[in-house]
């Protein structure tokens, strides 16, 4: 008995912690959409296909040898990636990392830090929610 509910209270807090972090993730998401009608009004939503597909589009404004997402972060999200310097990235994917993308500030950071060494510009507010939308997705 006191290990189911031990066991309970282990399930709660998992899904409790998700939760928690969908709460910034829609804000982040409310805020990119708002962006996004306003540098296009005809903006009618996220997706996780053009999220895809910009993640594995080669760009040539960047650093050489980011030229991609798919780059550092892999072909499959949901598994380890890796810098060019060798540094193990956790996966991207909020089913492989459900904590992943709680804290706005830190996820402008690496927005702002990753658009520019792959894009060499920053990304925009639909870019930004289409990414989010495929890597929330997976």
């Amino acid at each position: 008995m006191k290990q189911n509910i031990l066991g309970m209270l282990a399930i709660a807090l998992l899904a409790s912690s998700g939760a928690l972090a969908a709460a910034p993730r829609d804000e982040l998401f409310a805020a990119y959409a708002a962006e996004a009608r306003k540098a296009d009004p005809a903006f009618a939503g996220f997706s996780a296909a053009r999220g895809d597909a910009f993640h594995r589009q080669s760009f040539a404004g960047g650093k050489p040898d980011t030229p991609a997402c798919r780059g550092c972060h892999g072909d499959d999200t949901r598994q380890t990636g890796q810098t060019p310097t060798g540094k193990r990235i956790a996966p991207m994917a909020v089913s492989r990392s459900p904590e992943r993308y709680g804290d706005p500030a830190k996820v402008e950071k690496w927005f702002t830090r990753n658009c520019r060494e792959v894009l060499g510009r920053d990304c925009s507010a639909r870019e930004k929610g289409d990414w989010l939308t495929y890597v929330v997705g997976r």
